[in-house]
């Protein structure tokens, strides 16, 4: 009988200490033009059931691009957990040129952005990751192995923010609906370089998060993926960064955490070559997250 308890409490302790990747491999596809190849994953991820949200091209990426989806039980479990785990609404999938296929592994990003609400939504991630495997196959997870009862409080060492650091509140408003204007209109008219790659809304919960396209030449997302080298273009899923909004505050990850919990296996030496992204990551969604000034015509 002891032996039995034993066997279970292992058994226990090495589930809860699983390892896991924040990207898992498809099945590749012939090389061909990176449009056509976008289209064949939004064809075989719609067949699965899941709801086209956009695509994105990286500016100064010459790798490929990603294609965004959604799925109607996710977002259900999303709305009833509430809060900021409305930034886990899209799920990611990268197109490189050559046809190598990735997708954000669910249960990952699933445990690290819906936290302590991630048990009320496991089905419903179970059943991502089975169609996800049906649409583009499934090889072997890569860009790092954090263990999963680490993701819920993530944080790549001690002097970095977590998810839910108080640097994530970026402004608030009078009301939801004042803070979704604000962000619609920033993307709209193109702050600091931007624009929309997606949106979902939940307006009778008062949550709504965007992709957004750093587009800087200088200092968007080209610039500081792109230092990352091959590894920084490997996680194209990485893509987009995300802007958030719960209630009438207005949100977006700090970079020391999101870029983190993207790229786990960097070296710090690797992370210094990119010491600046944060802040002109922060820079650029504070400025979408300031009220814009009356043109004429708006």
């Amino acid at each position: 009988m002891k032996k039995w308890l034993l066997a279970g409490w292992l058994f226990m302790v090495v589930s809860t200490c699983q390892a896991l990747s924040p990207y898992t491999g498809g099945t590749p596809l012939p090389a061909g033009e990176l449009q056509v190849q976008m289209g064949t994953v939004e064809k075989k991820l719609q067949a699965e059931g899941f709801t086209l949200l956009g695509r994105h091209l990286p500016k100064g990426l010459q790798a490929g691009g990603v294609v965004l989806v959604t799925d109607s039980a996710m977002l259900q479990a999303i709305r009833a957990s509430g809060g900021s785990g409305i930034v886990a609404a899209a799920i990611r999938v990268g197109v490189q040129r050559d046809g190598r296929v990735s997708y954000t592994t669910p249960e990952y990003w699933y445990r690290a952005y819906l936290r302590q609400a991630y048990p009320q939504a496991e089905a419903a991630a179970r059943s991502v990751q089975a169609r996800l495997t049906k649409a583009l196959g499934t090889g072997t997870g890569f860009g790092g192995d954090v263990p999963a009862d680490r993701l819920a409080n993530y944080q790549y060492m001690t002097s970095m923010e977590r998810f839910d650091s108080f640097r994530a509140e970026l402004r608030a408003f009078g009301s939801f609906d004042e803070a979704l204007q604000m962000v619609r209109k920033g993307l709209t008219n193109g702050v600091g370089t931007t624009a929309k790659v997606y949106e979902v809304v939940m307006a009778d919960r008062k949550l709504a998060v965007f992709g957004v396209a750093m587009n800087d030449a200088a200092r968007g997302e080209g610039w500081w993926v792109g230092k990352l080298g091959a590894a920084g273009q490997e996680h194209m899923a990485a893509l987009p960064y995300e802007i958030f909004i719960v209630d009438n505050k207005v949100y977006s990850l700090p970079g020391r955490y999101r870029i983190a919990l993207a790229w786990p296996s960097l070296s710090m030496s690797e992370f210094m070559n990119i010491r600046y992204a944060p802040d002109v990551i922060l820079k650029t969604m504070n400025q979408l997250a300031e009220v814009q000034e009356q043109r004429p015509g708006d």
